[in-house]
């Protein structure tokens, strides 16, 4: 992943430090009190990961059964090929098949790079539609959607992002990610368009990457968290900033926090399974959960056990 990346050497001069809640996410939580068990699922983007053969996917794994082991190690996963090609249904279904042997796993497809990059949520019904009869095949298996707008997406393609999103389906959740610095250095700007997500129950995403804090906009428009987490291959700022993460996922469970998706990323992929299975050990000790962990094939290389 490139959004967000800086120089190794400028990772010192970083303020990680997480902002305060957004106002908009104190209501949000004070109105999503549950008598239910916060839920939460540590995943990354891709299962077609050559770098981890050996490490968490047997010696030798073909390419045609890396989805088949990545399920063995995390319960979900932020499927960005969804992104590259509309999927039919059929093709679907065989990656549904695949993760039967995870009953509590899912799938969070990322919108069409056709719908939200070329068309820019512009005389897209079509394709829209198609990519949803695609990924309705994940039937159970599916979680949210996730829509990613374009780096140069602007506050002047509001009007765009409002009609597009309120013709959605409203049966998935959907999580959306804003980019362009505008959405962000304009208060006014920024709380219209997290107002119109909270209006439409859609959620937003949280991306915590190196070179953009100001995608670290901590506002919750639902009791949903959706965050992207961008390491720096386990440099040391990246346990102390999953630390803070876990702290604030514990303060916003107290607060009303229904559901976490942490999705780990790393510019380097091949160390996207330490930096998540740190992750998962940090939220089953300091929140007293039982997430699932990479089983590293060789455990004695493993940081924390």
């Amino acid at each position: 992943m490139e959004f967000g990346r800086i120089n190794p050497e400028e990772l010192d001069n970083v303020d990680f430090t997480l902002p305060p809640d957004a106002e908009l996410t104190n209501t949000t939580l004070a109105a999503a009190k549950s008598s239910a068990p916060l839920q939460v699922r540590v995943g990354c983007a891709k299962w077609g990961r050559k770098e981890w053969v050996g490490k968490i996917y047997p010696p030798k794994t073909k390419d045609a059964n890396f989805l088949d082991e990545y399920v063995k190690h995390f319960d979900c996963i932020e499927l960005n090929a969804t992104f590259y090609n509309v999927y039919p249904a059929a093709t679907i279904s065989k990656w549904k098949e695949k993760v039967d042997s995870n009953p509590d796993f899912k799938f969070c497809p990322k919108f069409s790079q056709s719908i939200s990059h070329i068309r820019r949520l512009k005389n897209a019904e079509e394709i829209t539609t198609q990519f949803y009869d695609g990924i309705m095949a994940f039937g159970d298996k599916l979680g949210p959607l996730f829509l990613q707008l374009s780096d140069n997406f602007t506050p002047k393609s509001f009007p765009e992002l409002k009609a597009y999103l309120e013709h959605l389906p409203k049966d998935v959740p959907i999580f959306v990610e804003l980019r362009h610095k505008e959405w962000f250095a304009n208060n006014e700007v920024r709380n219209n368009a997290f107002k119109l997500f909270q209006e439409l129950g859609i959620g937003a995403v949280i991306t915590d990457a190196s070179g953009r804090r100001d995608c670290v906009h901590m506002t919750l428009p639902t009791p949903h968290a959706f965050i992207r987490f961008v390491g720096n291959s386990l440099h040391r700022s990246d346990y102390q900033r999953v630390d803070d993460w876990v702290e604030r996922i514990k303060q916003w469970r107290d607060k009303g926090l229904q559901s976490v998706w942490f999705f780990m990323h790393q510019h380097d992929e091949r160390y996207s399974p330490e930096l998540a299975d740190y992750v998962s050990e940090q939220l089953n000790t300091k929140l007293g959960l039982a997430l699932p962990r990479p089983n590293f094939l060789d455990r004695d290389k493993g940081l924390f056990d």
